[in-house]
């Protein structure tokens, strides 16, 4: 960790890189199912693509534009790229490792991924006529020597970079690119096996490699070697600040740049012609700066998190999610009206979040409802819930938040929708992303007035990552909560005028304006308590923490005594171990088959402990540059409920990872029974109800 040596923190990016190792570490682990193995090198390579379309293009731009950048600047950024090449490989030789390891079980399973030299003769003839009747018009190849032009090629795409010559005249080699239609086909092909408990598949990219003389037939080229390779843009997207263009205008435009952007990552078979390498390099202006990578046969290994289930004969099947026990007799929004209640994803249903909105839909007495959206699922229930209230006359708002990264084409799209239907749909908070998780309901009383309802949530409003993302949802009508998330509404409505607002918000501390001064405020007090010999402690779980400013006060804590629990699955820029900290820094981080998604916060305030649930982890953007809402439990057995979900964690040994200084991802061991903190969190939550536990795929 050469770049960290004289900071007072760990570099965010070589965290990062440090937590997709941990995620390699789960492929690498011969008692995960070979299934799940298979899924966890497909999400080590989606997680590295998107670094480098984010984190290594943001720095490249630090180092071209600088102060210009109108950016968080980190010290040394061409240092950091020089470290992050330099793991980067060191991983993608890990990562190779393991995938022929993988390969070697799969074909102990008898599941066998062929390559077109591979095929018997009933094989090459199901090839043969698969892609001539699915595949041909889909491919499209292009004499790239006679383009005077090079194409752009697409972000998150693989190519077939083919060399053509004829056997007699080997020195005279002809270059050529087709793009592997996988967005549009599936990429794997399951192929007749003469035996029936053998799994035969092959790429499409195989397919066509199978297929190119026919391809090239016109030619008359009788030898041919093709590779694959991939190029990773930059995707941020550029908001030109034409006050003339809208914010609509602004993003597609954007939208249409980012395609076009600068390659910040170039990914080859390092089997590669070398003639067509440098090829390739020279035409596409690349440099050895450039992050050119070399890698095995298969790239955009992202797709095999979609590796066919059916070869398997283990069938790894979750536990399905079960109902709260309090909602499974009444209507949702009569339970809530009652009590608080906390649901706990992906153990917890979903459904009582889409039952809660369609019952407001139908309610004669709602006339309001108010949500904002992050990340929605491709086919949301959430936005048809929505439309049927907007059909049954009620008020429906909507903050959608455009700028959600990679979500933008997707979001743009329900705001159509949304506003065909008659809502109303928020856009955007000048130089702010909405990143919330808020609903509000307004039901009339019998009296005439009106009472809120709603939730708040650590995780987004997407039944599809809710089965794989562990969040906490608190649905509630306290008014106290409500009153404040209806404040916060007021603001997304008119935020030109409405920090007034915001700053009336008495419980929720709303970020940017209170949560982290509130944060440190509390923090403070610990650290007092601390220094009096008193009882003091903090425990916190959250996706990463890197803010500095944060990162100081905690080690001020430690120092002074507090006792410091940290569960951190992502990112982790503090040096948990030093000399002066007079009590030992408990910091670990759970990689398991859910993604540890919650935010929870823990203060022992003089033994009258104050919990909170937020949408906001503790980094520079989430505090200072977003619209984030920390929310308090009050409610004691909710409290405990989270509290003991916690305690669970911090004895994971099965998961669970150090967070140290020198970044080992040291699995913690202890000599007590094992404890896989995924599992015991739903036998806890089970327990609290008399079912009978169900296993499913979901």
């Amino acid at each position: 960790m050469a770049v960290s040596n004289k900071r007072k923190t760990i570099v965010r990016d070589i965290s990062w890189l440090s937590f997709n190792a941990r995620v390699l570490q789960e492929a690498a682990d011969a008692t995960v199912p070979l299934r799940e193995r298979v899924r966890f090198l497909g999400i080590f390579s989606n997680n590295l693509d998107e670094f480098f379309r984010v984190r290594v293009a943001t720095l490249k731009r630090m180092i071209q534009f600088g102060h210009k950048a109108n950016m968080h600047l980190e010290n040394n950024p061409q240092e950091i790229l020089d470290e992050i090449q330099m793991t980067v490989l060191n991983q993608q030789g890990e990562f190779h490792r393991i995938w022929e390891e993988v390969k070697a079980l799969l074909k102990e399973q008898k599941i066998m991924l062929l390559t077109e030299k591979e095929l018997n003769k009933e094989q090459q003839e199901f090839v043969r006529n698969h892609f001539e009747e699915e595949v041909s018009t889909e491919v499209i190849p292009l004499m790239i020597e006679n383009i005077p032009q090079f194409p752009a090629l697409k972000d998150k795409t693989i190519y077939l970079g083919v060399v053509m010559w004829k056997k007699e005249s080997a020195l005279k080699r002809k270059y050529a690119l087709i793009e592997i239609p996988s967005r549009t086909m599936n990429r794997f092909v399951i192929l007749p096996s003469t035996k029936t408990d053998e799994h035969h598949i092959i790429l499409l990219e195989d397919v066509i490699r199978f297929s190119l003389p026919d391809i090239f037939s016109y030619f008359g080229y009788d030898q041919y070697q093709s590779h694959i390779f991939k190029v990773t843009r930059d995707a941020e997207i550029d908001i030109d600040q034409d006050v003339s263009t809208t914010i609509i205008q602004k993003l597609e435009k954007g939208i249409k740049n980012r395609r076009k952007a600068k390659a910040v990552r170039f990914v080859y078979d390092r089997e590669m012609d070398p003639g067509l390498l440098e090829y390739l390099v020279r035409r596409m202006n690349l440099t050895k700066r450039d992050n050119l990578i070399p890698g095995g046969r298969i790239h955009n290994f992202r797709d095999f998190m979609e590796f066919p289930e059916q070869v398997f004969t283990e069938k790894r099947q979750r536990k399905k999610p079960f109902d709260h026990p309090l909602l499974t007799e009444r209507r949702v929004s009569d339970v809530i009206l009652d009590q608080d209640v906390l649901l706990h994803f992906p153990y917890h249903s979903f459904l009582p979040l889409i039952d809660l909105l369609r019952e407001a839909a139908f309610d004669p007495d709602v006339t309001t409802i108010k949500i904002t959206c992050y990340r929605l699922a491709s086919q949301s229930k959430i936005v048809n819930a929505l439309i049927n209230a907007v059909r049954n006359g009620k008020d429906v708002v909507v903050m959608l938040e455009l700028r959600a990264r990679f979500e933008e084409e997707a979001n743009l799209q329900w705001k159509e929708r949304l506003e065909e239907e008659g809502a109303k749909v928020l856009v955007e908070i000048p130089n702010l992303k909405v990143h919330s998780k808020i609903c509000l309901i307004r039901k009339k009383t019998t009296d005439n007035n009106s009472i809120f309802y709603g939730f708040v949530s650590t995780g987004n409003l997407n039944e599809k990552t809710a089965k794989l993302y562990a969040d906490h949802c608190l649905l509630t009508s306290n008014q106290k909560i409500m009153n404040d998330v209806n404040k916060m509404f007021n603001y997304l409505e008119q935020p030109k005028t409405g920090i007034n607002f915001l700053k009336e918000c008495k419980y929720i501390l709303p970020s940017p304006l209170f949560a982290k001064r509130a944060m440190l405020q509390l923090i403070d007090e610990e650290i007092k308590q601390a220094r009096k010999k008193k009882p003091a402690a903090i425990t916190l779980k959250m996706n990463s923490l890197s803010d500095e400013d944060m990162i100081q006060k905690l080690y001020e804590a430690a120092r002074a005594g507090v006792q410091l629990r940290l569960i951190v699955r992502g990112v982790f820029c503090m040096f948990s171990e030093h000399k002066k900290f007079k009590k030992p820094v408990k910091a670990i981080s759970i990689v398991d088959e859910y993604l540890e998604h919650a935010r929870v916060w823990v203060f022992h305030n003089r033994g009258r402990e104050r919990v909170f649930i937020s949408s906001a982890d503790w980094m520079k953007r989430n505090l200072e540059h977003r619209v984030e809402a920390t929310c308090p439990v009050w409610h004691e057995a909710l409290k405990q409920e989270l509290k003991d979900i916690l305690e669970i964690q911090l004895q994971d040994n099965v998961k669970a990872r150090k967070q140290d200084n020198e970044l080992s991802n040291e699995y913690v061991r202890t000599s007590r029974k094992k404890i896989r903190s995924q599992v015991e969190t739903y036998n806890y939550l089970f327990k609290k109800q008399n079912l009978k536990i169900e296993t499913g795929s979901h």
